[in-house]
């Protein structure tokens, strides 16, 4: 009996917890079923989602053309692959492959399209089968593939490998503006943001809405009949057309990298602007990047507008401005150059050649002389008045450009010291695009303009513009009458036989401008010292009557010999590009038939006659010198199809050599010279040969000795000065000056 109450106590227990459990289940089942949501999760919802595909549609970012609608910056497709490896994703087998059944033969086909080593591929596809993965990917080698890469592995059909479609920045022209347009990549939430230029400046205008499409599904993802499908459709980012000129910014990229290659300058930046509108049509900085291969980058920043630099003698140019606005300059008048020396400095400041003696205002300017530009300002207009007009000139500001991270320069203008240098471009500081604002003005019937890059922006379903930019007068420094009077002054600097600029004359157009050599601060105190150690500058324009472009061009510490000028790759950018854009703009030649810098195509002259050829090459105007006795040319200092300027000096070494009268000959035709019929050489000095070790007339063996001593030119065949400007204390170096005989 006790057994059996015992017995059916427990059998009662078990029967409640029984009743009890079912009772609670059945509770929770019907409130389930009732309210439809378990701890706050609505069933429905959460039903839906499981059976329902929703993909994300990308919108295109804004395209970034240049003027002519010459694309500069798109999205374009790339893939990502993944290969789905569980065999539940293949319920019909037998019928269709849903997954990578056959590992060897995915790993084989897929190695030679991805570039990767078919093992890696293999065991990632075994990894993910192993450790019951539903899909894999392949790493970096399966990322951002390309529309030809993808096709190729459609072509092939292998089951379970699909791609996900993701939108990437292109930029067609590579390192093409680069500072400029910017760059843009995708970040976290794989949106491509812009980081630098105009991509980062304009990211809202640029950036899209993306849209979705959603539809429903079975257990094996495949779509329903009755799909219930949603679209919203994406919305592209504006377009952005910029005041960039895709042809002119070609010249000048070109140009920088010939000189990057020859020259192996720290830095360069190059801008070419219309002075009548304020548009950039070309800028470009070296370092540079290739957006769509970054690699190192040694500079991101753009220095045209986000490094100030001390600008040397083209500070000269506002300099005379300003004089000739306050009616106080006296070209023809005169002063005694060399040295200019007052109470309140501690030493004079000096010009770079102190032999010129007497000589007038306008031939100081074109000589570059830093005393007469002393002398208007502190004794002619006053250092008060000068500042005014630095002020005028919007020395002082940013130029407000449509660019980011602009910065300003310093105007040092304290001291009295301070006051003279700044008139001569020491001290005080400016970036390149202030400069080039300040020199429409001169360009500009003296009216300064803003410069911008940015021209309009488009809507891209409707090409409607949503904000547009037009040229804007940002003061008028200067008069009409002053401009012109600047620019016939900027020409002479050019075209003087003591000017500073000739190795800046266009071919078929009449140019103007000031040259620069700025020294460089040493961190350690002072300015760096050497020949190479500064910073080499050019502000042209041209056609000088009435300019349609300009430009300014700053090469720092060029890789240049000791004979030669830092003007050689400023000059080359400037010459280049100038002469090439202004024929591409169509803009008809102003210079007259007999002013024209010619250009000659070298012709084949080995073996041929020494009398026919030097024939040839005089009447087309080249100066050629013929070296020996024999009937026969042997070698010379130009290869065959060379195109060479009319003003090229051309050693024609005959097959009998004797040893020419090198007086007077360049360091540069000297060295030519020697290395054509190989002499062992050794020079003394620069400028130009004033003594040789071996006599004229005499035999010429291989390997023979000879000794060269040079000096610089003295005043009356000085060629191409250079100048060098004082330091901030007043102090000068010696003279640069170009001993090149040609301007090619």
């Amino acid at each position: 009996m006790v057994k059996n109450s015992k017995t059916q106590l427990l059998t009662n227990i078990l029967l409640f917890l029984f009743v009890a459990i079912f009772l609670a289940l059945s509770g929770r089942f019907i409130y389930i079923q009732a309210t439809g949501s378990v701890q706050g999760v609505d069933l429905k919802e959460w039903a839906a989602r499981q059976r329902t595909n929703q993909y994300e549609l990308p919108a295109n970012r804004g395209v970034i053309y240049d003027r002519n609608g010459m694309e500069l910056a798109k999205d374009i497709a790339t893939y990502n692959l993944y290969a789905i490896v569980d065999e539940s994703y293949s319920p019909n087998p037998e019928k269709r492959l849903n997954h990578v059944a056959d590992v060897d033969i995915t790993a084989s086909s897929l190695a030679p399209i991805l570039g990767g080593e078919e093992r890696d591929i293999r065991n990632t596809l075994e990894t993910g089968i192993d450790n019951d993965k539903f899909q894999v990917e392949f790493g970096r080698i399966g990322r951002q593939l390309t529309q030809e890469q993808k096709n190729a592995i459609d072509d092939l059909e292998l089951p379970g490998i699909h791609f996900i479609e993701q939108p990437k920045r292109y930029y067609p022209n590579g390192i093409f503006a680069s500072q400029v347009i910017g760059f843009a990549q995708d970040n976290d939430e794989s949106t491509i943001t812009g980081l630098t230029g105009i991509e980062a400046l304009l990211n809202d205008h640029l950036t899209g809405q993306n849209g979705s499409v959603s539809f429903q599904r079975d257990s094996y993802n495949m779509r329903l009949l009755d799909a219930n499908e949603v679209m919203v459709e994406e919305e592209d980012g504006n377009h952005v057309h910029l005041t960039i000129d895709q042809k002119i910014q070609t010249f000048l990229e070109d140009a920088l990298t010939q000189v990057m290659e020859q020259y192996e300058p720290e830095r360069i930046t190059a801008t070419v602007i219309d002075p009548k509108t304020g548009e950039i049509l070309a800028m470009s900085n070296r370092p540079s990047y290739d957006p769509n291969d970054l690699g190192e980058v040694e500079n991101w920043f753009n220095d045209v507008v986000s490094t100030p630099i001390e600008p040397g003698s083209t500070m000269k140019a506002f300099t005379i401005a300003a004089a000739i606005e306050e009616g106080i300059y006296q070209p023809e008048a005169t002063y005694q150059s060399g040295r200019f020396m007052i109470d309140q400095i501690s030493r004079p400041v000096s010009d770079y050649n102190r032999s010129w003696g007497e000589i007038t205002f306008a031939e100081g300017f074109q000589r570059s002389s830093n005393v007469a530009m002393s002398k208007l300002v502190w004794d002619k207009m006053g250092p008060s008045t000068f500042r005014d007009y630095l002020t005028a000139f919007h020395f002082d500001r940013p130029t407000g450009i449509d660019l980011p991270r602009e910065q300003q320069g310093t105007i040092l203008y304290n001291f009295p010291i301070e006051q003279i240098t700044s008139s001569f471009g020491q001290g005080t500081t400016v970036t390149p695009i202030q400069l080039l604002k300040a020199a429409t003005s001169i360009a500009n019937q003296g009216k300064m303009m803003k410069p911008y890059v940015i021209s309009h922006i488009t809507d891209a379903s409707t090409g409607e513009v949503v904000e547009q930019k037009e040229p804007e007068v940002a003061g008028t420094p200067i008069s009409e009458d002053t401009a012109k009077q600047v620019l016939e002054a900027l020409e002479s600097v050019v075209t003087s036989d003591v000017g500073t600029g000739r190795r800046y004359a266009l071919t078929d157009y009449r140019a103007g401008g000031k040259t620069g050599t700025a020294q460089i601060s040493n961190p350690e105190g002072g300015y760096l010292t050497g020949h190479q150690n500064y910073i080499f500058s050019f502000l042209g324009m041209a056609p000088i009557d009435d300019p349609e472009l300009m430009m300014y061009i700053t090469v720092q510490q060029p890789n240049i010999e000791e004979d030669e000028a830092g003007s050689a790759p400023v000059s080359f950018i400037f010459r280049h590009v100038m002469e090439s854009s202004l024929h591409y703009l169509n803009i008809k030649p102003d210079k007259d038939p007999e002013e024209q810098v010619l250009t000659y195509r070298f012709p084949d002259v080995i073996g041929k006659s020494v009398v026919q050829v030097k024939e040839e090459l005089t009447e087309a105007g080249l100066r050629v010198e013929v070296i020996g006795d024999g009937d026969a040319i042997a070698n010379a200092n130009v290869i065959k199809d060379d195109i060479i300027t009319t003003t090229r000096r051309v050693l024609l070494v005959t097959d009998q050599p004797t040893m020419p009268d090198v007086t007077n000959w360049s360091l540069r035709n000297v060295l030519e010279f020697a290395d054509l019929v190989q002499l062992d050489i050794e020079v003394f000095g620069s400028g130009f040969a004033t003594f040789q070790s071996v006599d004229e007339g005499s035999v010429i063996e291989e390997n023979s000795y000879l000794v060269v001593e040079f000096a610089p030119p003295n005043q009356k065949t000085e060629e191409f000065n250079e100048e060098t400007d004082s330091d901030q204390n007043g102090e000068t170096t010696e003279a640069e000056e170009d001993l090149e005989e040609s301007v090619d």
